[in-house]
């Protein structure tokens, strides 16, 4: 982040304290660098948020996807003074490469981080460079951090994969948490006898030590016998130049299992159709892959923390569809 060579780090910081976002990447940052933090509101706010980078002359911007979007999409965006943003950092859920550019674009962030990690781990165990290529930014969680081993295995054998496949990511180092707090059944679920910690993720491996996120495990859709990984969609449907953002689930199907399910925010202003989003997918991505559903909606179910609870996503469009 180079915090120990910047004359001044003012820090825009939306996300909540008692998430390891706010406490490590924030507040201990603070203690170890003497960085500024600014706290736009006591809670969310996303307007606040635009209002505390330009009154508090903010250079670093900190926050989950769906926090840049907000920002993104408020209707006077360009009337704020946004030009003492130097850097940001994005981490909590993969983002979609058109929110990258947007962010150089739209809010003169020239310098992009992006960071992967699980509260378990501390939380970061890959972060990206800020020179890092466009390519680095927009389809991997950045290089796995120093003093840090990371692993990609066949989830049903624990085999190692050969690089650049897919399979489970494990981290083990001193990042790796001791344990859920008396909890002993669910950490030997979490850490192996010899201390690789199960992140659930699906990911792949480069020989630079960059990192794929494909998607959470237990979010992949099985249908028909097909895998299909949700954040495959749902980048593919990011580029549709009326969608702000979208979500896809696996929802019940008797026949084939599960089906795809787009749940679509559109931008502002704009109209659209299932009819017209299958089209946009015919020809560009595997059949099987186009959305059987697609749901447009006003919002997501959020965490405090800014993520996506798509377990309750998926419980509230089946019921939608009567399912």
């Amino acid at each position: 982040m180079g915090y120990g060579c910047r004359p001044q780090v003012r820090v825009c910081v939306p996300v909540p304290l008692y998430h390891c976002f706010g406490s490590v990447v924030a507040g201990m940052n603070m203690a170890v660098h003497g960085i500024t933090l600014v706290f736009p509101s006591s809670g969310y706010n996303s307007r606040a948020n635009l209002e505390a980078i330009q009154s508090e002359k903010c250079n670093f911007v900190y926050g989950t996807p769906t926090m840049f979007t907000d920002m993104l999409i408020q209707q006077d965006l360009h009337k704020c003074d946004l030009s003492s943003i130097e850097a940001g950092i994005i981490g909590g859920s993969p983002c979609p490469p058109e929110i990258v550019r947007k962010l150089k674009t739209d809010m003169n962030m020239k310098e992009i981080i992006i960071g992967y990690g699980t509260t378990e781990n501390s939380p970061l165990t890959f972060m990206g460079f800020p020179q890092d290529s466009e390519e680095l930014k927009s389809n991997t969680v950045g290089c796995i951090m120093s003093h840090t081993e990371a692993k990609v295995v066949d989830p049903d054998t624990g085999e190692i994969v050969p690089l650049g496949a897919s399979g489970e990511l494990m981290i083990r180092g001193s990042c790796v948490m001791h344990g859920y707090w008396n909890d002993p059944e669910r950490t030997r679920e979490a850490i192996s006898q010899d201390c690789w910690y199960r992140t659930g993720d699906t990911a792949s491996l480069t020989s630079l030590g960059y990192c794929r996120i494909e998607g959470r495990m237990k979010d992949l859709i099985i249908r028909g016998g097909e895998n299909i990984y949700p954040a495959e969609i749902e980048q593919f449907l990011f580029t549709h130049p009326k969608v702000q953002e979208v979500q896809v689930v696996g929802v019940k199907d008797e026949r084939l299992g599960e089906q795809v399910c787009a749940c679509i925010r559109l931008r502002k202003d704009q109209t659209s159709s299932a009819e017209e989003i299958r089209a946009f997918c015919k020809g560009q991505i595997s059949h099987f892959k186009i959305p059987h559903y697609v749901i447009f909606v006003d919002s997501y179910p959020l965490t405090v923390s800014g993520k996506i609870k798509k377990n309750i996503l998926k419980e509230d469009m089946e019921k939608k569809l009567g399912l």
